[in-house]
């Protein structure tokens, strides 16, 4: 496809935003018109004033009266034109900026809701600050396009075509003298179109590596604290904030030079129009009237000329946006589901794999060939080494991964027969790292579902042990909440990690790494909590402290993405295999 094809596809799909507006867009192309024409009478009012009762054929004091009522008409209608244009003007704002916001507000909520549903593997690769950029500054590039460049865009030809039919009908020989210089603007638009382009791509792109890095430094502030890279890293910072300084300024220096050379060509053109037209006064061609007309048109002439190349750049960075956030729309997910789904009543929660093949990338296999069967109600736990496959296990049982090979079961239907919807709210996952969003202890637990009600919160939290720190808090369960949680401690956040899973009640219970990095103060709770948890419910646990799995009805050893054992802790202690040498490892 080529360049231009793609930004007419580009520009296509911007417009499909605007049809619940048309309407409204259509309002303002009108109100655009009687603009332009009350720009373009103005100059014919004074100059038909100049003529007629000024400059005419008058004796000195005759008709004083009646030329000064004359004037004082025309003085009247240039008042009306004046008004009129302030409140169409102001009409014209309203609606293309209102239109412009709405437009933005459904592209934001169409962009943030296809990313909710994107995959696991997406967010894997992506950075977050790309994705933040295209969120807020590449669909405010776009608001610009709905609340002015369209319409200005046809403001401003429609004005330099009424501006060159008008002069052409008043005088040609004046309009031709005024359009001399015009090959030489043309020229020079063209060569900033291409420049201002190339300008602004540096600048969104640098923009975009700048909010990523940001984004991730800002997030591992911490680390980098720890190990005292703070120079280091504010070197690198210093040398990308620098390459965004010099694109910034090179799109500034091509607009400086641009602005100021159709600055010239107009005085330029200008001065050509009084000398010429000023002859033609002198020799009786034209009128004082017309000539006044003429200089009028030729300072308004060039602004729309030096606003449409503007504007085009603007349309083309506006058009680079867009690629960038049809490239994120058009991101599709790799998880979705068949037209037929199968309903389960009620979920009782057993878990088979029948030989599941799963790679997160081509065919670097994390797991090979794993087969089990979880009845419901089981406790059962995953140990091995770092990288044996463990924690994929849990992905893959939420669908947040889809796999190669083989089959994963719930309650003998394929999940890839179940709506996500179905199958993650049966699922309640604690993970080793608790992510707390910014607001209140009881919106952390609530997670904006408002089926579960305050009770429902106070008794999830009181069952877990949550309910002992929270009510010592100075606003209990309206404590706000930092970003991540940082004000609380990782038992406490731990904590109301618990309270949130046992609140949406799950059938289905993942216990990922829960009970690590537990402060003592804390420990005896989190122990507790666990046990009230897994009460009714099939859990699936890992854990590398194999002391807190010891009493699951059975223990499964991954290796190499292999099941090597399975079995009870004495069952596998008696086997003399990798199960025993991990346990003598801890217990040495």
């Amino acid at each position: 496809m080529s360049n231009t094809e793609k930004k007419g596809g580009e520009i296509r799909r911007i417009l499909k935003y605007m049809r619940p507006y048309r309407k409204t867009f259509f309002a303002c192309l009108v109100i655009v018109i009687l603009l332009i024409g009350l720009e373009l009478v103005k100059p014919v009012i004074i100059g038909d004033a100049i003529d007629r009762w000024i400059t005419g054929n008058w004796e000195p004091g005759e008709n004083v009266r009646e030329r000064f009522m004359g004037l004082m008409t025309g003085a009247a209608l240039y008042l009306v034109c004046l008004i009129a244009r302030y409140f169409c003007e102001r009409a014209q704002q309203i609606k293309m900026q209102k239109m412009g916001q709405d437009i933005v507000c459904d592209m934001r909520d169409e962009l943030f809701e296809h990313t909710l549903g994107l995959d696991n593997h997406y967010f894997d690769v992506t950075p977050v600050g790309k994705i933040v950029t295209r969120l807020t500054n590449d669909v405010e590039s776009i608001n610009e396009v709905f609340s002015n460049i369209l319409v200005q865009l046809f403001r401003n030809t429609i004005k330099i075509i009424g501006l060159a039919i008008v002069m052409l009908s008043l005088n040609y020989r004046m309009a031709l003298y005024s359009f001399i210089l015009l090959p030489l603007v043309m020229v020079m638009t063209i060569l900033f179109r291409t420049l201002s382009r190339k300008a602004y791509q540096q600048v969104r792109t640098r923009l975009t590596n700048l909010n990523t890095y940001l984004s991730e430094h800002l997030g591992g502030m911490k680390v980098i604290q720890l190990f005292g890279r703070e120079k280091a890293k504010y070197e690198e910072f210093r040398e990308k904030n620098q390459d965004l300084y010099q694109a910034g300024v090179r799109e500034m220096m091509v607009f400086g030079l641009f602005r100021p050379g159709i600055y010239f060509m107009s005085v330029l053109a200008l001065a050509i129009v009084i000398h010429r037209g000023g002859n033609a006064v002198i020799d009786g061609a034209i009128s004082i009237g017309t000539l006044y007309v003429f200089i009028d048109y030729i300072q308004t002439f060039f602004q729309p000329i030096q606003d449409l190349a503007e504007q085009f750049s603007t349309l083309q960075s506006a058009i680079a946006s867009a690629e960038k956030i049809f490239t994120l729309l058009d991101e599709k997910a790799t998880i979705t589901e068949p037209e037929n789904l199968a309903c389960l009543s009620e979920i009782h929660g057993k878990i088979e794999f029948k030989h599941v093949c799963f790679a997160y990338e081509g065919e670097e296999w994390v797991l090979r060939d794993v087969s089990f069967v979880i009845e419901p109600g089981q406790k059962v736990a995953f140990v091995g080494a770092t990288g044996a496959g463990k924690t994929s296990i849990l992905s893959l049982i939420g669908r947040y991964y889809e796999i190669q090979k083989g089959q994963i079961l719930l309650d003998g239907v394929d999940i890839r027969d179940i709506s996500l919807e179905q199958l993650r709210k049966s699922i309640g996952q604690v993970q080793q790292d608790v992510f707390l969003f910014t607001g209140t202890v009881k919106g952390n637990i609530r997670l904006m579902n408002d089926d579960i009600s305050d009770e429902e919160i106070l008794h999830a939290a009181e069952e877990v042990n949550a309910d002992r720190f929270i009510r010592n808090l100075p606003g209990k369960y309206e404590q706000p909440v930092a970003e991540r949680g940082a004000t609380f401690s990782a038992g406490q956040r731990q904590l109301i990690s618990f309270a949130r899973t046992l609140a949406f009640d799950p059938t289905i219970l993942i216990l990922d790494e829960a009970t690590a990095n537990i402060d003592t103060e804390t420990e005896q709770w989190i122990q507790e909590a666990v046990e009230r948890l897994m009460r009714g419910r099939t859990t699936i646990m890992v854990a590398h402290r194999l002391s807190t799995i010891q009493h699951a009805d059975r223990i499964i050893v991954m290796h190499h993405g292999k099941i090597r054992e399975s079995g009870t802790h004495q069952e596998l202690l008696k086997m003399d295999g990798i199960y025993k040498k991990l346990y003598q490892l801890q217990l040495a």
